[in-house]
């Protein structure tokens, strides 16, 4: 929400600095975005008059102008692009040094296909002051040259921005913003009340409301004889300074009510509606060319206008061009409604318009000013463009409901913890437009039909407390009592966070992607439940809850390798859903890999490249593991993983057939095709809420384990086995032989070809043993050696391979 500080004064009689009115209002909970002062940036542009403008020498569409800066030096030649450049026009200059801001440029002194260009003639978007960039601004006859253009184009007025809650629609307007602040102590709140506009005749058009639950109330009126052409100067600067073009009379009286008092309203040109107007749903088929210039396909589920050639305006939103007002307009119809929240909000959403009024409909605007407003915006199309006006036509209703809360005084010490008096309640709740009856512990509190946020006794102690200030609400300590504190992170967030960690210490970009993909995505990942569509989605292929993070990793990805970044390692740790039951969500780590992101070094480099394959995969989902508690001495590895992954090059983690982890490997080609994605691509996902807990025994601190002063022994072991016993398997026999000395058993090598049986394969293992009392001797070595040789015969059926 944007205004100006002039503005802002039209509705509050104050002395108070900039400054202070801006901490006030983020005080009050409007909170202040930014301050823009126009006239500073705009300081070094000052009005001048092209004294001549030649044809380029050298190209078809510049000009050579010469142009009298009015500082009493030389004209200054500048060479010019516009179409409307010409002599004796009087423009805005901007000399060598000028930052510009709608080009993010700092101008110097430039040399266009051999002729010298000592400055630039500007148009109102190279300004920023507008979106006009056809040509350069051309300005009255009477402008004065050499003035500072913002100056005398009124542009030294601060604009001020607040972030408005969805829940202060009143504050989509600067009258609703004065009244917080005239409440907080900052001025005198200026609310002139609003005469009724006499009608002259009957109105001739008609309004029907076929269904009172889209649109629960709707005022029209007919004004004829109006000339609708430029708006004056004042409100055109009005709408200018907040980054509005003025378009004609009639439509900037309507952009002016939706800013000035929060009551958007519509126009049509009253020639080109046919017979009378129908509140009603659109139909298949239907369409309608908006005011922005496209064309929207419309569906039962939208709230429309009619008359009786179809649709003339989108509910709420957008009007048609067909009945828009242009400089034609003479006889003109005004309307005044009131929308349901909810059908703008899922309209505006599901065509892609944001519009100034859909912002202030879909948060609910002043029903009882839906009359008032029309009276308003009557007189001033009345004082700007002349004509008689019609009656009123109201269908529907055209007040609120009223609201009356029984607000305990003693509430406000109760929730606050602070002291109000009665009388300092009362004046802040009248100043807001409440009204108070009764003088007991129980008053009787009135809510103002604008304020539709406020519902209870709490919300009117927000109130209270919020112009209070919560500055002055007292500091007061929690009694911790006397119990041990309790972990502030449960285990789940703590295994995400060292997930995230050991990721992105292995090299990987962390990425965060939409919870939603689409249909063909889910079911390739082993979603696309029905229960998990959504009602409502934001996009076509944003249609069901995701299954896997991996969809999300990948679109990543691909989008990156198509602006030449192919080599990526990227993870994200987020929700998965199975269903739609709490138990059928959860907390899942992935990671993919493309190109040249291997885990042993990303990019091409002097040592060589290396691509990214299944065993990087692997790596990445025990590094997880690993970080997130899991008893990795239990974990087993099996080929093969799920559907979306390359069968054999691809692997699950488990802990036993019932308890599986995660899998990893390189993604199935299929996938690839059907997800438009470029291969190959390794990934991985681990599900941590299927971590087993670790045990928790009372036991005695033990301490710290020590580093051996011994060294440590190696021994490589050869086994030839059969082509189905698992390396895991091998690693785990030799390992059981003695767990505190055998401190780690590696796989380095399998092989399988000639000098091998053809149902046979050789793996080769590494273990290190770490003796810690005394160095072993050979003898006790040897003695190993054979328990190793002899386990893993036994369990696997092995043969030491000579």
């Amino acid at each position: 929400m944007k205004f100006t500080l002039s503005w802002l004064k039209e509705h509050l009689e104050t002395d108070e600095p900039l400054e202070k009115l801006a901490d006030k209002l983020t005080m009050i909970g409007l909170e202040v975005e930014s301050i823009e002062d126009k006239a500073k940036a705009l300081a070094p542009f000052t009005i001048a008059r092209v004294i001549s403008a030649e044809q380029h020498p050298n190209a078809d569409r510049l000009r050579v102008c010469m142009v009298d800066t009015g500082n009493g030096a030389a004209p200054v030649q500048v060479v010019c692009g516009a179409p409307n450049a010409r002599t004796g026009m009087i423009s805005v200059f901007s000399p060598p040094g000028t930052y510009i801001p709608g080009k993010n440029i700092t101008l110097g002194v430039g040399t266009i296909r051999g002729v010298e260009s000592r400055g630039m003639l500007c148009s109102a978007a190279e300004l920023q002051i507008s979106d006009d960039h056809d040509g350069i601004m051309e300005l009255s006859s009477d402008a004065p040259v050499g003035k500072r253009y913002a100056e005398w184009a009124g542009l030294g007025d601060p604009v001020i921005e607040i972030n408005l809650t969805p829940n202060r629609p009143d504050c989509t307007g600067v009258h609703g913003i004065a009244r917080d602040l005239s409440a907080a102590d900052m001025g005198k709140f200026r609310d002139p009340g609003i005469k009724q506009v006499k009608g002259e005749f009957p109105c001739p058009v008609k309004v029907t409301v076929e269904d009172a639950s889209l649109c629960p109330g709707f005022a029209l009126r007919l004004v004829r004889g109006v000339k609708n052409g430029p708006s004056p100067k004042w409100l055109q600067q009005r709408l200018t300074s907040i980054g509005l073009r003025p378009i004609n009379a009639l439509v900037d009286i309507t952009n002016f009510m939706t800013y000035d008092r929060a009551r958007p309203l519509h126009v049509f040109d009253a020639k080109k509606v046919k017979g009378d107007l129908v509140v009603r749903r659109a139909k298949d088929g239907e369409t309608l060319l908006a005011l922005d210039g496209r064309t929207y396909a419309l569906d039962p589920s939208i709230c429309v206008i009619a008359d009786a050639h179809g649709v003339e305006s989108l509910a709420g939103i957008m009007g048609g061009e067909a009945s828009g007002c242009d400089e034609n307009t003479t006889d003109v119809l005004i309307e005044s409604a009131l929308w349901n929240e909810i059908n703008i909000a899922q309209t505006g959403r599901k065509l892609g318009i944001n519009s100034d009024a859909r912002y202030r409909f879909e948060r609910g605007v002043d029903p009882s000013f839906m009359v008032p407003g029309l009276e308003l915006a009557t007189r001033m199309v009345m004082d700007v463009c002349g004509g008689v006006p019609s009656e009123n036509v109201v269908a529907g209703r055209a007040h609120g409901e009223d609201r009356v809360i029984d607000f305990p005084l003693a509430e406000v010490k109760r929730l606050a913890g602070i002291e109000v008096p009665l009388p300092h309640i009362r004046s802040i709740l009248t100043r807001l437009g409440f009204m108070m009856a009764g003088s007991g512990p129980v008053m009787k509190v009135a809510v103002p039909s604008w304020r539709s946020d406020v519902h209870g006794k709490a919300d009117i102690v927000e109130e209270i407390v919020r112009i209070v200030g919560v500055d002055n609400v007292p500091e007061a300590p929690f009694d911790r009592g006397e119990a041990s504190r309790k972990p502030v992170l449960t285990p789940i967030q703590l295994r995400t966070r060292r997930a995230k960690r050991a990721l992105a210490a292995r090299g990987m970009v962390e990425a965060v992607t939409w919870s939603f993909i689409s249909k063909e995505a889910a079911a390739l990942f082993g979603g696309g439940k029905r229960e998990l569509v959504l009602a409502n989605p934001i996009a076509a292929d944003l249609s069901d809850m995701r299954p896997s993070l991996l969809p999300g990793l990948i679109a990543a990805a691909q989008a990156n390798s198509d602006r030449g970044l192919a080599d990526v390692a990227l993870f994200e740790v987020g929700q998965i859903f199975k269903g739609d039951r709490p138990e059928d969500q959860f907390t899942a780590a992935a990671g993919i890999r493309h190109g040249f992101a291997s885990s042993r070094g990303i990019g091409r480099n002097w040592s060589g490249s290396t691509v990214a394959d299944a065993f990087d995969a692997k790596g990445d989902a025990l590094a997880v593991l690993a970080a997130a508690g899991a008893p990795m001495q239990a974990l087993q590895i099996v080929p093969g993983g799920a559907g979306y992954l390359h069968p054999g090059r691809s692997g699950t983690i488990q802990i036993g057939p019932q308890n599986v982890l995660g899998y990893f490997g390189e993604l199935h080609p299929r996938t690839l095709e059907a997800l438009r994605a470029d291969g190959p691509l390794t990934a991985f996902e681990v599900i941590l809420e299927r971590i087993p807990a670790a045990k928790q025994k009372p036991t005695r601190a033990k301490p710290p384990l020590e580093l051996s002063a011994f060294q440590p022994v190696s021994r490589d072991f050869a086994f030839i086995v059969d082509r189905t016993v698992k390396a895991g398997d091998i690693a785990r026999s030799a390992q059981a032989v003695d767990k505190k000395l055998i401190t780690d058993v590696a796989v380095f090598d399998v092989y399988e070809g000639k000098g091998i049986d053809d149902r046979k394969k050789s793996v080769a293992i590494a273990v290190t043993m770490q003796p810690r009392e005394k160095t072993m001797t050979d003898e006790e070595i040897d003695a190993v050696a054979a328990k190793i040789v002899a386990e893993v015969t036994k369990k696997t059926g092995g043969t030491l391979r000579a």
